[in-house]
C-alpha cells in the first residue's frame, strides 16, 4: 500500500502543477484581468478566499494520502479526483487551446487516481 499512496500523492503534485501551469500560461496569454474573475465578474475577498481553497485540494491530497488510514485513502482519493473532474467540466471551453490541453491532462492524471485507489489493496 505504500507504493500506492507514493503513486497517489505523485499524481496530486502532478495535477497541481498542471493546474499552476495553466496559470501561469493564462497571465503570460494575457487573457487575465487582474483583479478579475473572468471578464464580467471582479474578484472580491470571499472569491478570492474559495478559489486558493480549490486549489489547496491537491496539495491537501497529497497529505491525506500518505497519512490517513488504509482503509480511507481508496474512497478520499475517488471521490476528490471525481469532484475535481466535475468542477473542471463545468468550466470548460477555456479562451485558450494550450488552456484546454491542460485540463485534458489533469482529466488523465485524475482518472490515473482514480484508477490507482480502485486497485489499492483494502488494507
Amino acid at each position: 500500500m505504500l507504493e500506492t499512496r507514493i503513486i497517489l500523492s505523485g499524481l496530486w503534485v502532478a495535477t497541481m502543477l498542471t493546474y499552476l501551469w495553466g496559470d501561469v500560461l493564462r497571465i503570460m496569454a494575457g487573457h487575465v484581468t487582474p483583479g478579475m474573475l473572468n471578464e464580467e465578474t471582479p474578484g472580491s475577498e470571499k472569491i478570492w478566499l474559495l478559489v486558493a481553497a480549490i486549489m489547496m485540494t491537491p496539495i491537501i491530497m497529497v497529505v491525506l494520502s500518505l497519512t490517513l488510514p488504509y482503509s480511507a485513502v481508496r474512497w478520499t482519493n475517488i471521490i476528490v479526483a471525481i469532484v475535481a473532474i466535475l468542477f473542471n467540466l463545468m468550466s470548460l471551453p477555456y479562451k485558450g487551446a494550450y488552456d484546454n490541453f491542460l485540463i485534458g491532462v489533469s482529466f488523465i492524471f485524475n482518472g490515473l487516481v482514480i484508477w490507482y485507489a480502485w486497485r489499492a489493496p483494502a488494507a
